[in-house]
């Protein structure tokens, strides 16, 4: 029993050296202040690009790959209401038919932007922001949404890997 209970000391202490030797490198992030300002950059010239429309040079700030993801409302319901879209061509398709369907807004809180280096060559953002469009059954008043985007480093640029688009549900009225 005594020896049982001296192994436990022993991995619980071996356990709290090892974790408070790596908490302050867990906690260093692996991007330099300079490269997120880049991807913050990057980010601010997305929201203007998808303001404007301009689905050229949106397809140039995705990464060029049949593993790019977009989630977004889906128009078919065998999708579900919501869906998965994966490659350059679908995402093209994607941001196409949203553009066509009338004014689309996204007007990010940039106070609440968040940017975190993942490893050297990824990156992740999260914001909260409204989202004013008419696309597939939705009427076109400003709704709050979460964009998640996962950014990677092709060579010298930063390209949007993952673009997440999530509905915030409406609050539940309150039972008195």
């Amino acid at each position: 029993m005594q020896k049982t209970s001296f192994a436990v000391a022993f991995a619980l202490t071996a356990l709290a050296a090892v974790s408070s030797v790596a908490a302050p490198a867990a906690n260093k992030d692996p991007l330099d202040a300079r490269t997120l300002n880049t991807i913050r950059s990057q980010f601010s010239k997305l929201m203007e690009l998808a303001n404007r429309h301009d689905l050229k040079a949106l397809h140039g700030m995705f990464w060029q790959s049949p593993s790019v993801l977009l989630v977004a409302k889906s128009a078919t319901p065998s999708e579900g209401n919501w869906a998965g879209f994966w490659g350059n061509d679908a995402v093209d398709q994607k941001l196409h038919d949203i553009a066509a369907s009338g004014p689309v807004v996204l007007a990010p809180d940039f106070s609440k932007l968040r940017i975190v280096g993942l490893t050297h060559d990824l990156a992740e953002s999260y914001v909260p922001l409204n989202i004013t469009v008419s696309y597939a059954g939705q009427d076109g008043t400003p709704k709050p949404f979460l964009l998640i985007i996962n950014w990677i480093r092709v060579r010298k640029d930063w390209k949007i890997a993952s673009e997440i688009i999530l509905p915030v549900p409406p609050t539940p009225a309150v039972k008195e």
